[in-house]
């Protein structure tokens, strides 16, 4: 069954892709210089939270399509409709884009006038039927050519922010960005949201799949992705870092070595603070299991343990000095 014209379907899936990186500037943003850097629209406002990190997100911007969605099965399945994108800036140092939309479970058999898909952002309609399985399938495999690809479209504007003048595209250190794809399958309005998978493959990315009660909008989904992958982009940035350049450190330039993650982001371990409340519970499950905090916790003795070691050795040696 298909939907009457001016008729919306009740979204069975909302899907995202979502980019974090160091924001190319060797000085963190305050708050007006992050706001006037997410300032994607003139008509509405960038929105600033100073507690319990600050944190800034934009206005957002759609992106139409007319195309063809990625698929498991190879089936072909044209949708036309809007894709959401914004963008987030975290204690003036993480700069995030999130592209992600809603898809029912069927649309039209005929294209409608683009007005029509204009006043429901974020909703993109497929001609007749929409594969649930299939689609979701596709989505987190990523898009081939000539399919819906959110990559490329949060990516272009991580490219246009990365582009503004307030920003010297200089970085403190070195480090590379993370990919997360997600698809959340909806569920009835008693349902308690649930996050049913997380994995970590090859170059950057990781995949998420989520269930969610009808009622939480796709912005909030979109939301908890992106504290996810901030927090994943944290947990593998250090864990790098230690790996590369502390396994072969010794004296000084231990404090060499860990001072950017010192003085950029150890303090912005900070789970849930700005996560839509329904949704605060998905992160247990990454507690428990890959243990994201613990990790986290592991990694901070590891550097409290080797400066405090490095401060000992530069003691003693001062003290033979005289």
């Amino acid at each position: 069954m298909t939907a009457a014209p001016g008729q919306t379907e009740r979204s069975v899936l909302a899907c995202g892709e979502v980019r974090t990186c160091l924001l190319p500037s060797f000085q963190a943003l305050d708050g007006r210089a992050a706001a006037q850097l997410l300032r994607l629209r003139a008509d509405v406002h960038v929105r600033l939270s100073e507690r319990p990190t600050m944190y800034v997100l934009s206005p957002e911007i759609l992106t139409g399509v007319d195309c063809r969605l990625p698929t498991s099965n190879g089936s072909k399945v044209r949708a036309v409709g809007t894709v959401a994108v914004r963008a987030a800036l975290t204690e003036g140092r993480l700069l995030q884009s999130t592209a992600y939309f809603s898809l029912p479970a069927a649309g039209p058999d005929l294209r409608r006038p683009w007005g029509q898909y204009l006043v429901r952002p974020g909703l993109v309609e497929p001609f007749g039927k929409l594969p649930q399985q299939a689609t979701a399938e596709g989505m987190l495999r990523g898009a081939g050519r000539g399919e819906l690809d959110l990559g490329m479209i949060a990516e272009g504007l991580l490219a246009q922010l990365r582009r503004h003048p307030l920003l010297d595209r200089r970085v403190p250190f070195k480090s590379s960005p993370t990919r997360l794809r997600w698809v959340a399958r909806r569920g009835p309005k008693d349902e308690r949201a649930s996050l049913t998978n997380f994995t970590v493959a090859e170059g950057g990315l990781r995949t998420m799949e989520l269930r969610l009660p009808e009622h939480i909008p796709a912005a909030s989904a979109a939301g908890i992705c992106e504290d996810l992958a901030l927090h994943d982009w944290l947990l593998t940035t250090v864990q790098h870092m230690l790996d590369n350049r502390l396994g072969v450190a010794d004296g000084p330039p231990v404090v060499e070595a860990l001072h950017p993650v010192v003085v950029h982001l150890l303090h912005l371990w900070m789970p849930r603070a700005h996560v839509d409340p329904a949704l605060g519970h998905l992160w247990d499950v990454l507690e428990e299991k890959p243990g994201f905090s613990r990790q986290w916790e592991n990694l901070s003795r590891r550097i409290r343990d080797r400066l405090a070691l490095q401060a000992v050795a530069m003691s003693q040696e001062q003290l033979s000095a005289r």
